[in-house]
């Protein structure tokens, strides 16, 4: 069974920084776009950004030049490095890939809490 598993994240001041990693496992034959989305209390869900196979990325307009999405697909993990982090900023952070397993589906990692506040 494919799983995602996150980690990283937490609690820091404005302007301070955290990394997102997410590592992909199981029977897995192919990953496509890896990504990252966020969820603040009483928002709808976000994309923050995303990766294909070949590094091609793409950014929210809000996090662009701030944050930096990363995959290693000898790994099968993709990573998020954020900085120069902002109070709305603050939400739980998914993330996401479409994994040809048995059959092609997105998978999601369980989520996890970055807070910004001073």
């Amino acid at each position: 069974q494919v799983h995602l598993v996150q980690s990283g994240g937490g609690l820091t001041q404005p302007g301070g920084s955290l990394r997102l990693s997410c590592a992909a496992s199981g029977p897995i034959f192919g990953i496509s776009i890896m990504g990252w989305y966020r969820q603040a209390p009483g928002k709808a869900r976000e994309l923050v950004a995303t990766i294909t196979t070949g590094d091609s990325t793409n950014y929210a307009d809000s996090v662009k030049g701030r944050f930096t999405i990363a995959r290693d697909n000898a790994r099968n993990t993709v990573s998020l490095q954020m900085n120069s982090l902002k109070p709305e900023d603050t939400a739980v952070y998914y993330c996401y890939a479409h994994i040809s397993s048995q059959i092609l589906q997105t998978y999601w990692g369980q989520g996890t809490q970055v807070t910004v506040s001073s």
